[in-house]
């Protein structure tokens, strides 16, 4: 019978292994896309071989699904989690946006947002990474939208509920247009016409301005 304790420490031994490869793919993935994770390519830029990580992912398929679910645990870590010390409604909602921004500009991915990056690699292809990148989008999306609802029904909004949808369209678009121009001129100017963006639009929604405050304050 093997013993309890050279099983442990492989294990062990496996799963900080695997984090280590999984940081460098992460990085990797949100500039060259899933489409450029390969077992090869990540080979060259964790200084792995590639035997050992096809035998941590099983094959380039498993090494694309880890990726997408470690970069949504540090998504969720970095964006979500600080921001459920706010009530649920507007304050929460504002938090989220700011820590979003924060989240492309300080360049946690290096190519900016991880799933703006790969989304674009799965649109279009059906399959579990496509599944997976777009179940994280959907619930990234889907939870702002419930914030937006709550600030309504707390009447911290003064908008229509009907109406929380395209408010939550229109502040992702005004995230997703500060990540891409971001990245493309080089400048961390766009994070805070984005912030202003926000602002000006949850003002129009009726929002309190004194709660909008660390949304332009942060960038």
């Amino acid at each position: 019978m093997a013993d309890p304790t050279v099983l442990d420490g492989r294990r062990a031994r496996g799963d900080a292994s695997r984090q280590v490869v999984l940081k460098s793919a992460t990085d990797l993935a949100s500039i060259e896309g899933l489409d450029g994770l390969t077992i090869g390519r990540l080979a060259e830029e964790s200084g792995r071989s590639k035997s050992s990580i096809a035998t941590l992912f099983h094959g380039k398929e498993g090494l694309q699904l880890a990726t997408v679910a470690a970069a949504r645990e540090i998504f969720v870590a970095t964006i979500v989690a600080p921001a459920r010390v706010e009530p649920p409604g507007l304050r929460r909602l504002v938090a989220l946006l700011r820590n979003a921004l924060a989240y492309s500009r300080d360049r946690v991915f290096p190519g900016g947002c991880f799933f703006a990056a790969t989304s674009a690699d799965v649109d279009s292809k059906p399959g579990p990474v496509n599944d997976a990148v777009r179940t994280a989008l959907t619930t990234w999306y889907g939870y702002l939208e419930v914030q937006a609802r709550a600030a309504v029904a707390a009447g911290d909004l003064t908008i229509h509920e009907d109406e929380a949808e395209q408010l939550t369209f229109e502040l992702l678009a005004l995230d997703e247009a500060a990540n891409t121009r971001s990245l493309l001129l080089g400048d961390d100017r766009p994070y805070a016409l984005a912030a202003l963006g926000m602002r000006s639009r949850l003002l129009a929604a009726g929002a309190d301005p004194a709660l909008l405050d660390g949304l332009t304050r942060a960038t």
